[in-house]
């Protein structure tokens, strides 16, 4: 038998970055190898019949004829994916394996950075500084702001317990929180076992929570899980991050409770990206926003491409893949 045929689909990017150039000598000294980045399927169709592997992220989406035409496909790997690229596969007997949680690392310290920036308004003082408008301890500690908080003892809830959940708990372990969590697939034993209160609704969390982290899957069922309610529910004075996506959330309501100076929001995901130059995001001061910067950073691709590589080869070894997608994860998916 030759060597297995590897289609690796990804943005340029992935091929340009010397920490994944090494990886990708390896990939193709084992196997034949082959770089493309198609961002539609009608682009495929010179290479869909050659692989019998694929790595991609979760574009473009896969149909049941896209499958059959894939007559040597036997293994699809990817960043992310959707329920119906997977069902594809699924009826023809193609092994998936996906690695979002690559990304969680990063995208929980980005989350525990903006937590931190919010309540102790580091964001603030670096502007004011560039700007010659910082105030050096004038009137301390009456004058100071009380929404200058520390993390230590506040109470902080998550809204979607998986991959960053989870991580973003451990990372809050030695500040000593009072943490509840929201995700209606988490038993109550999981949550325990992190050290986290259990809630059945994000409003109840959102109202026992100082700070609010969204970190969900953008799945159908999470579409607006954050919604007028919730965003009503939030104590004055309270910080909400958005790490997940803005689907998950009413951005309309955020806006009002922002312009009406009642809470903060650190926001890294927007309903239009980039986003609109006149925003009115942009012009709240309560509002610190970063461009999508969550888990972009080079240690996640280079995680995603550590990962596929395990799974392809524990496929082709008959071993057991750690990244494998089974019928009972089809609800982590959007469809």
């Amino acid at each position: 038998m030759g060597k297995t045929k590897l289609l690796v689909n990804l943005p340029e990017g992935f091929f340009k970055a010397p920490a994944l150039a090494g990886r990708f000598d390896r990939l193709g000294e084992a196997m034949e190898l082959r770089k493309t980045s198609y961002d539609s399927i009608g682009q495929f169709k010179d290479d869909i019949g050659w692989p019998n592997a694929i790595f991609m992220w979760a574009w473009p989406t896969f149909t049941d004829a896209d499958v059959e035409r894939a007559a040597e496909l036997r293994f699809m790997g990817q960043i992310n994916t959707t329920q119906r690229h997977v069902r594809a596969c699924f009826k023809k007997g193609i092994a998936v394996s996906e690695v979002r949680g690559a990304w969680s690392p990063a995208v929980a310290e980005m989350a525990l950075g903006l937590i931190l920036t919010g309540l102790r308004k580091i964001s603030q003082y670096h502007m004011d500084m560039r700007m010659g408008a910082e105030v050096w301890d004038g009137g301390f500690p009456y004058e100071t702001d009380p929404l200058e908080r520390q993390l230590t003892g506040r109470s902080v809830g998550i809204v979607g317990f998986g991959g960053i959940g989870r991580r973003l708990s451990e990372l809050l372990a030695p500040f000593s929180v009072r943490l509840g969590v929201y995700d209606p697939y988490l038993p109550a034993s999981a949550a325990e076992g992190c050290g986290a209160a259990r809630y059945e609704s994000v409003a109840e969390l959102a109202a026992d929570s100082e700070v609010l982290v969204l970190c969900a899957a953008n799945t159908e069922g999470a579409a607006k899980v954050v919604g007028r309610k919730e965003i009503y529910s939030l104590r004055k004075d309270s910080l909400l991050v958005n790490v997940g996506r803005s689907m998950l959330m009413d951005m309309d309501a955020l806006a009002e409770r922002l312009e009406a100076l009642e809470i903060t929001a650190m926001l890294d995901v927007f309903d239009k990206e980039p986003l609109e130059p006149d925003s009115r995001f942009r012009r709240m001061a309560n509002a610190y926003l970063t461009p999508h910067r969550a888990g972009g950073i080079v240690e996640s691709a280079v995680r995603s491409i550590d990962y596929l590589t395990h799974d392809l080869l524990a496929f082709l070894e008959g071993g057991e893949r750690k990244y494998a997608v089974t019928e009972s994860m089809m609800n982590c998916f959007p469809n």
